[in-house]
């Protein structure tokens, strides 16, 4: 505002003639039709939610084994994990490690349900709640839970692999 009152009081400066239309010309640029989310939801491949289905159908199954070698290989080579525990995990072995230490330490029954999934076919993303069993510091069973990010990269063969997994 101290600007424009500056421009204002300032008999004859050419920015006042010009100031107007790159309001108007900008208000018109930022006002688009429909959303970027919009026209990319559109664009969507329909079968996205069925492929994150099954993915996390592959992943529930092999957590509930508490089967931490088939969880690894549901990442790709240079995948990267990120628990809650502020680790930056690199890769299928240190991935299969941090699964192996949640079932050594009594974490069992992990569910994924789908909150939204998306992506352009080739890369697809997938937000889940996601739920476990452990126990408390007392011993006691205890639910566990929060949300899941997860990133995957559709293979050759058209099945997904993860890229990029967080979760709270």
């Amino acid at each position: 505002m101290v600007i424009s009152k500056a421009l204002q009081e300032k008999e004859g400066n050419p920015m006042l003639q010009v100031f107007p239309a790159m309001t108007f010309v900008l208000t018109l640029i930022g006002a688009p039709a429909t959303t970027p989310i919009a026209s990319a939801q559109s664009q969507q491949d329909p079968g996205i939610p069925e492929d994150v289905q099954a993915a996390y159908e592959t992943w529930n199954k092999a957590f509930t084994e508490g089967d931490a070698r088939t969880l690894a290989e549901t990442y790709l080579p240079d995948a990267k994990l990120l628990p809650p525990t502020h680790t930056v995990l690199l890769g299928p072995a240190e991935i299969e490690e941090f699964f192996a230490g949640l079932f050594a330490n009594g974490v069992t029954d992990q569910n994924l349900e789908i909150i939204e999934p998306g992506g352009d076919g080739r890369i697809v993303y997938g937000t889940a709640n996601w739920s476990a069993q452990g126990e408390g510091n007392d011993g006691a069973a205890q639910t566990l839970g929060g949300i899941a990010t997860h990133v995957f990269e559709r293979q050759e063969d058209g099945s997904l692999k993860l890229r990029l997994h967080t979760f709270n």
